[in-house]
């Protein structure tokens, strides 16, 4: 029993570190669209000349600024969150968790190369990029079978359910 809540426990922390991942993949394509669309690509050139000439602890500090300056936004959105402002606490703090890691995907982008010149930073880039790795072939097996599930594929009682749920819903359309 307690393996198997361990095993869950597991698929479900690599299940959070796979959307955190999902969104820092799919939010720095974003940010980088603002950044053509508004006239930021010279900050952004800017920002990395400035990099350049920084030394890499200092360069850390600038890749930290996002989750620094928007800490202020998760600790009002908690205040609303214990003052039942829900829909508010929860937007507030959805705003500042897309904000945060598309600002930091930009910056990381900027900053890496200076980033990994320090040994220990590059020691935590590979075992982050290992560690997705281990996650996504963790989770890959579950998704498979809730994809099909959701298809009504396979044997299992869930997929027989949708599809006895389906053939139900046809015969309903049929009827009319």
């Amino acid at each position: 029993m307690l393996r198997r809540l361990l095993n869950a426990f597991w698929i479900l922390l690599a299940i959070i570190f796979l959307i955190e991942a999902w969104l820092w993949d799919h939010l720095e394509p974003i940010v980088e669209r603002i950044v053509a669309a508004l006239p930021l690509r010279a900050m952004k050139h800017w920002v990395a000349e400035r990099v350049h000439s920084l030394s890499p602890a200092t360069t850390l500090f600038i890749f930290v600024i996002p989750a620094i300056s928007l800490f202020p936004l998760k600790l009002i959105g908690l205040w609303l969150l214990a003052n039942n402002y829900w829909m508010s606490a929860v937007s507030l703090i959805l705003f500042a968790k897309f904000v945060g890691m598309g600002l930091t995907a930009f910056l990381f982008d900027v900053t890496r190369p200076k980033l990994l010149q320090m040994r220990w930073f590059q020691r935590l880039y590979d075992f982050v990029i290992a560690l997705r790795a281990k996650a996504t072939a963790l989770v890959e097996p579950v998704k498979q079978r809730a994809l099909e599930a959701l298809r009504g594929d396979g044997d299992g009682w869930t997929a027989r359910t949708l599809r006895s749920i389906a053939r139900f819903r046809k015969s309903v359309h049929q009827a009319r």
